[in-house]
């Protein structure tokens, strides 16, 4: 059992890196499209982080079969440190992403063909590419699950009902009291609710809500026991009652199937998850800052509930340890849907951080070449590499208190 186990998390650590790097590869790819598209040059492409493997290079003067078509050559090692005049293709040792790496990354380059040498706007599509491309990767991701089955994992997923087909145990009942209306009605224990009224039921808060908003009311259920449906009649106790309907309610996963509104579902389930990383992001820095707040006060109470806002904000960031390390391995023995739904929500991660205005990041360093240009003053490169390292370093100590966080966590 134990191998078995050590297996399991050493294939979910695998699992993970590849869709990491993956997803890492598909933002520079963004970067590097956007690139190529206004006139920058790209010097190397790399999967992975050096040490470099084996590169080739795009040489136009190397020519086979028909005039005009450019061939790509393996670029021996005694090249490698030399500056080519073509752009290099690398895979690399460490796979924990890769790279675009750009002629005149610095915002002051004026020479052709250089990343600074190019108009506001064509940065701006430069450093966004990587964004936008990670926000297309999940929703592709998610419309291709949409059409084999949609795992449930919020609450008010998106999904068009008129092209849904849920699939799973849902919400089952567990127990049912008593001579409570739900026993007078005919609940059974193993009954799965499938609707209320017409309304489908996800998860055990749609009943209670439901019938703590119709307390009183005769309600209308549909539920499901061996694949056969009925119609239960149940007349709620008033509303002061301790419960309205009177059962106990179990969750089992759900996969909704759409057909025609996949892509839809897709789209809309991006959008609905980017929101819910922002809004945990905004909660995580609210729950840190209040919490330090709280410390220097002097009274025990409100102190500890600061460390308690401290503590929620800890645990509610997870870094590529906790990543790799716990929740891939969690997720690989789930299934290919849930794993599927998780670099999804990875990728969409990836978005998300990447716009937020620290410097080290696209968003940042976007914000520090439109602050310059709002004040018509150059942005050299001694100033930009001075703002932007300082801020990596910052970001990597970040990474590095989390790192030690997951440690703790995973063991």
């Amino acid at each position: 059992m134990l191998y078995l186990d050590c297996m399991n998390i050493l294939l979910g650590i695998i699992i993970g890196l590849i869709i990491l790097m993956l997803l890492v590869v598909a933002h520079e790819f963004g970067h590097f499209i956007m690139a190529r598209k206004n006139g920058v040059r790209v010097l190397e492409f790399g999967i992975g982080f050096p040490p470099r493997a084996i590169a080739w290079v795009r040489n136009p003067s190397w020519q086979k079969g028909k005039k005009g078509v450019k061939k790509w050559v393996r670029l021996p090692k005694s090249e490698w440190n030399k500056p080519q005049k073509h752009m290099v293709f690398s895979l690399n040792w460490l796979p924990i992403g890769g790279f675009c790496s750009m002629d005149g990354e610095s915002d002051s380059d004026t020479r052709q063909g250089t990343f600074g040498a190019t108009s506001f706007w064509s940065k701006t599509k430069i450093l966004f590419g990587g964004v936008l491309m990670n926000w297309l990767v999940a929703a592709i991701v998610l419309t291709i699950l949409a059409f084999t089955g949609m795992p449930q994992f919020i609450e008010h997923q998106f999904y068009l009902g008129n092209d849904a087909e849920i699939i799973g145990d849902g919400v089952t009942v567990v127990d049912v009291i008593e001579n409570s209306p739900a026993k007078q009605a005919g609940f059974q224990k193993g009954d799965q609710i499938v609707k209320v009224e017409d309304i489908t039921i996800m998860y055990p808060t749609d009943v209670t809500s439901y019938g703590q908003a119709h307390a009183g009311e005769t309600v209308r259920y549909t539920v499901k026991n061996h694949e056969t449906e009925r119609e239960l009649s149940a007349k709620l106790n008033p509303e002061d009652s301790e419960y309205s309907l009177g059962v106990s309610m179990s969750y089992g996963q759900t996969f909704i199937r759409s057909t025609w509104s996949a892509p839809i579902v897709g789209l809309g389930t991006t959008i609905q998850l980017t929101g819910e990383t922002f809004r945990g992001l905004g909660d995580m820095v609210w729950n840190l800052i209040s919490g330090a707040v709280r410390q220097f006060s002097s009274d025990s109470v409100v102190r500890e509930a600061g460390q308690t806002a401290i503590s929620a904000a800890g645990d509610a960031v997870s870094g590529p340890i906790g990543i790799i390390g716990i929740i891939f391995p969690a997720f690989a023995s789930s299934g290919v849907s849930n794993l599927a739904f998780l670099a999804a929500i990875i990728s969409i991660s990836l978005a998300c951080m990447n716009v937020l205005p620290i410097p080290a990041l696209d968003g940042g360093r976007w914000l520090l070449i439109a602050f310059y240009k709002l004040r018509r003053k150059p942005l050299t490169k001694e100033t930009e590499e001075r703002i932007v390292s300082r801020a990596f370093m910052i970001l990597i100590m970040l990474i590095i208190f989390i790192s030690i966080l997951d440690i703790t966590r995973f063991f």
